[in-house]
């Protein structure tokens, strides 16, 4: 699948359930991020990966749904390692990016920054909670 045919059935929600993993959020994220400002950007993911789960029925719960914490910090991470790498390890297409950048596809790279406590603490579903750990690089502003 092209990028444009992801993010195509991404925003249309088209966009097979099995096909959402966590490669495909750090892809989406890094093609909002080619196309946009860093908080347009992280405002697409928000809206893109809350209407998604609403079409596939996720349940929103404690540990189910959306998570503003989640979703921010990776955004944060993905568009930090962008500006550091892009001028010593260009890449032309989400697939390069995250072959590229292997660090980001493992669900617990935000252990780094956020103890478990921080992380299942109810505020972090619905606003961004800072980490407690580690600062995350700055590139743009959460909320």
């Amino acid at each position: 699948m092209t990028d444009d045919e992801l993010l195509h059935q991404f925003e249309t929600q088209t966009l097979p359930y099995k096909q959402w993993t966590h490669r495909c959020h750090v892809k989406v994220a890094y093609l909002y991020l080619k196309q946009h400002p860093f908080a347009e950007a992280l405002e697409r993911m928000r809206r893109g990966v809350q209407a998604y789960n609403q079409s596939q029925n996720i349940p929103e719960g404690p540990t189910s749904g959306y998570n503003e914490t989640t979703t921010c910090a990776f955004v944060h991470l993905i568009a930090a390692t962008m500006q550091a790498y892009d001028g010593a390890l260009p890449t032309t297409t989400a697939d390069e990016f995250c072959d590229t950048h292997p660090q980001l596809l493992s669900r617990h790279a935000l252990r780094f920054f956020y103890s478990p406590q921080r992380r299942m603490d109810p505020r972090a579903k619905t606003q961004f909670v800072e980490p407690d750990l580690a600062p995350l690089p700055r590139v743009g502003g959460c909320p």
